[in-house]
């Protein structure tokens, strides 16, 4: 099913380490693991706890390998057999222009109901953070957020002054020309692959991801007050 998704693309890495860890439990059935794989391949994994948990995945392992590996084995790897540190630098990128996003924050649910709107200009490959960030910087009494980090990146918990709550079941879920972005995002609470969204802990119902998705020359990012 989904052309071998399994949840969203957030929980393919355990999902993929459970069915691999789990292989000798189940009985046989239909499943395309490699049209699965595919998935996971094809995906430009940002958020460094994403590609930890695929990573195992990738080589036939799961976390609870963990326990049986002899780490003093290595030790006598000679330097050319080693992984190094750091990647070879190849060519200087080459500047980019700016780009114009247009940013909105709504809210109709709780309280003074608001939207407001703005264009700013960033360098092009800018995060939706710093999107945030710069709109902030222009206009602090209307575009004002807050942030807390994770595991799984930063993510927003108010802007405008309001604050999603878990015993509300509200959060700020962020939109690109009224679809919910799912780049960089966590794992929605019924599954679904959401930036701004429930993160993948589904402890908070929380923005995750804009600390890695990139919009594109203008584009409309709507930040909006919702509920899960």
């Amino acid at each position: 099913k989904n052309n071998g998704m399994i949840g969203n693309i957030y929980s393919m890495g355990l999902a993929l380490q459970v069915l691999e860890a789990t292989r000798k439990f189940y009985a046989p059935r239909k499943w395309d693991c490699v049209q699965a794989y595919s998935v996971v391949y094809a995906h430009d994994y940002q958020q460094p706890m994403a590609i930890a948990q695929v990573l195992p995945a990738l080589v036939g392992r799961s976390y609870l390998d963990v326990a049986g590996l002899d780490c003093a084995a290595t030790e006598d790897v000679s330097p050319s057999q080693q992984l190094p540190l750091f990647p070879k630098l190849g060519a200087p990128r080459v500047p980019r222009g700016p780009i114009e996003v247009h940013y909105s924050i709504t809210n109709k649910l709780q309280g003074k109901h608001f939207h407001y709107s703005t264009s700013v200009t960033v360098p092009s490959g800018s995060t939706l953070l710093r999107v945030m960030e710069v709109a902030a910087e222009e206009n602090p009494a209307i575009f004002s957020f807050k942030t807390e980090q994770t595991s799984w990146g930063p993510y927003v918990t108010s802007i405008h002054g309001l604050a999603g709550s878990n015993d509300d079941r509200t959060y700020w879920k962020f939109l690109s020309a009224g679809n919910a972005l799912d780049e960089g995002g966590g794992m929605g609470r019924w599954g679904e692959p959401v930036l701004g969204s429930p993160c993948p802990s589904l402890k908070y119902p929380s923005a995750t991801g804009v600390g890695t998705y990139k919009p594109h020359d203008g584009e409309h990012i709507e930040a909006v007050f919702s509920t899960y």
